[in-house]
């Protein structure tokens, strides 16, 4: 059974505000807090992993746990210091710059460990990096992700963000036990910027900016301590769609099981007339999407219209305007609420919201 259309196309986000933005006087922070990872740790606590922007778009990942009110409402967060900076030289530049950045945390529940996605920025510019943890604290590099080629495309040698792991072993297409990754590569000439100058280009827009599933296969070779093997059978989830997200999309909050099946939450970007000019700027909303247990590749249901968009003035005034980038989410089990789910996201690239997603009970 299936949960009702019209709920399911009627679902929006419920703000519940901002709760996280720059620390005046913190150099850490000067250009801005985004993008977090989101995660309950072994003592049961909420912790945010931001991208902490310094001069420069210099990029690290923080820690911070989340302060709860006496009706269990995220209103805060206590800083706990840095998880990830530029060390390795996939995350760093020559000119001194470097980033980690747009930080994904799943907890792997058959290895109880958790896993970070990031991107890694450096002058090869962005690609998926892979940390772990056994207590959210001390993070070991595992380095960069690996790709087997698909078709004529060589992966690792691509631009490549917004990745995010699933929690729990998926079963490839061949039948092999994985870890199964979404994340969104960065075809040559699929940019915002240059589908504007080639917007009927068929071979561009074959390779659209996409969210991809792709798998690593599980065997006693990959522990997480070891260098993890390439990721295979690449092949394109979803691609833009609705006239909100029709220049391109990519994947965001690390997919939870639900009763429905498995849950993201999105991102779709269009672009916007600027008022009283001919000219137009991009604008990110958020969608989500129901995935098959089974068969992730598999979309059973996918938002018309965005569940958040950007309309607070926290949400266009920033360093990038008009922005809403879910990254994480937060099943609210320990309020005895499993359909409910906390969601934390960038606003704006420069501060952090949270807001509230219901889902549907099942008819």
């Amino acid at each position: 059974m299936k949960a009702n259309k019209s709920q399911m196309d009627s679902i929006k986000l419920k703000r519940m505000g901002v709760i996280m933005e720059p620390q005046p006087g913190n150099e850490l922070e000067i250009e801005g807090v985004l993008n977090p990872a989101a995660v309950r740790g072994p003592d049961g606590d909420l912790y945010l992993f931001p991208r902490l922007v310094g001069k420069n778009n210099y990029s690290r990942i923080g820690i911070a746990k989340v302060i709860f009110n006496e009706v269990g409402d995220p209103i805060g967060v206590e800083r706990l210091g840095v998880a990830l900076e530029p060390e390795a030289e996939y995350e760093k530049r020559p000119d001194g710059g470097g980033g980690c950045e747009d930080p994904r945390v799943t907890h792997i529940e058959s290895l109880n460990i958790y896993v970070m996605t990031y991107t890694a920025f450096s002058a090869n510019g962005p690609r998926i990096a892979i940390a772990y943890s056994k207590e959210l604290i001390h993070w070991e590099r595992l380095g960069l992700a690996s790709f087997e080629q698909y078709e004529h495309i060589e992966f690792n040698q691509i631009d490549n963000k917004d990745a995010c792991l699933f929690p729990a072993a998926i079963v490839s297409p061949h039948g092999h036990p994985s870890f199964a990754m979404l994340h969104r590569p960065l075809f040559p000439g699929t940019s915002p910027e240059e589908l504007r100058t080639r917007p009927h280009d068929h071979e561009i827009r074959q390779h659209h900016e996409c969210i991809w599933i792709s798998y690593c296969h599980i065997n006693k070779e990959n522990h997480p301590s070891g260098h993890l093997p390439k990721f295979v059978s690449n092949q394109p989830l979803a691609i833009p769609k609705a006239d909100w997200e029709n220049i391109k999309i990519g994947a965001g909050t690390p997919p939870v099981l639900t009763k429905q099946g498995w849950l993201i939450l999105y991102h779709g970007v269009r672009e916007t007339a600027l008022q009283n000019s001919s000219q137009h700027e991009l604008s990110y909303s958020a969608g989500i999407m129901i995935l098959d247990k089974e068969q992730p590749h598999k979309i059973l249901y996918r938002s018309p219209e965005p569940v958040l968009a950007p309309d607070l003035p926290e949400e266009q005034v920033g360093t990038i305007a008009n922005v809403v980038f879910p990254t994480g989410i937060d099943r609210r089990d320990d309020l005895g609420m499993p359909n409910r789910f906390d969601v934390y996201y960038g606003m704006a690239d420069d501060r952090i919201g949270v807001a509230r997603l219901d889902l549907p009970e099942l008819l």
